[in-house]
């Protein structure tokens, strides 16, 4: 027998499921994968690769020599999973429940590829699109990126481990057949994890990159104000000392005291500026 239903309907299937398995779904106890003697009893968490920032939905699968039921936890994992499977399950002559499994895993993964190459042209464009775009824009797209792929890294995760205990096929359910051609699954959803690391290491680059650039811009202002500093320190001296009005010092008796002492701060202007100039500091 091979079903297609909401999680919520096993009851109706007491009589050809183990007391075990009804309790473990209806109790939502299954991890990734278990696999017993007789059945194995695996879950994962769906995400459409192809919307992106959509959340994720749980589909449970129990396999035994004679059932296959794929259990979804909400209706648009119900829609997926008959989508994928609406041509081999609850037929009049289905086909092995191998065969089947081989053939959802193969349509899950089957636009994965055209996806994640999308994705990543999009990267590279909000990268050059940095010069132009505002600091504000581009800094949340960094945070949307960053987000997305960690959702594809947890997804590509779980079906790597549900492949891989499947194709360990430790209770002999599988035949050598669908062990390769499960493994060859297995091996792409590899690829495409390493392909969405690739990507979270691409997208960290370009956050330290542009905050390389905003400390770059940050140094350039603090050394405009550094030679204004310099600049104007020395008048700061003159100031204070001709302040103090002793009225012994001949310049402030004198009638062009006043001229003289502005044609001195302009001077001493003109040489410390020449001086930052020719040393590069501005």
């Amino acid at each position: 027998m091979q079903k297609v239903m909401e999680k919520g309907k096993i009851e109706q299937f007491r009589d050809v499921l183990p007391e075990e398995v009804i309790r473990y779904i209806r109790e939502n106890q299954t991890t990734a994968f278990e696999g017993f003697l007789h059945y194995d009893l695996f879950a994962f968490d769906w995400y459409d690769v192809e919307q992106k920032g959509v959340w994720t939905a749980p589909i449970m699968i129990y396999m035994d020599e004679e059932h296959l039921f794929s259990l979804c936890g909400h209706e648009r994992t119900l829609k997926k999973v008959q989508e994928l499977t609406d041509n081999y399950v609850n037929q009049d002559k289905p086909l092995e429940n191998e065969k089947v499994l081989y053939l959802f895993f193969a349509g899950l993964l089957r636009n994965d590829m055209e996806a994640l190459t999308a994705m990543e042209d999009e990267i590279t464009e909000a990268e050059d699109e940095t010069l132009v775009a505002s600091r504000k824009e581009y800094l949340k797209k960094i945070v949307m990126y960053r987000k997305e792929l960690l959702r594809l890294k947890r997804y590509y995760e779980q079906l790597d481990s549900a492949l891989d205990n499947l194709t360990a096929n430790a209770n002999g359910l599988l035949s050598e057949e669908a062990v390769r051609r499960l493994t060859i699954l297995a091996n792409r959803t590899e690829r495409f994890r390493n392909s969405v690391l690739n990507l979270r290491d691409y997208v960290t680059q370009m956050r330290e990159a542009y905050q390389a650039q905003i400390d770059i811009e940050q140094n350039k202002l603090m050394k405009v104000f550094t030679v204004i500093t310099s600049v104007f320190l020395p008048l700061t001296l003159l100031v204070g000392w001709y302040g103090m009005n002793f009225e012994y010092m001949p310049e402030i008796s004198w009638e062009y005291g006043y001229f003289a002492f502005i044609g001195v701060s302009i001077a001493v202007c003109i040489v410390m500026l020449i001086f930052f100039k020719k040393k590069k500091w501005f």
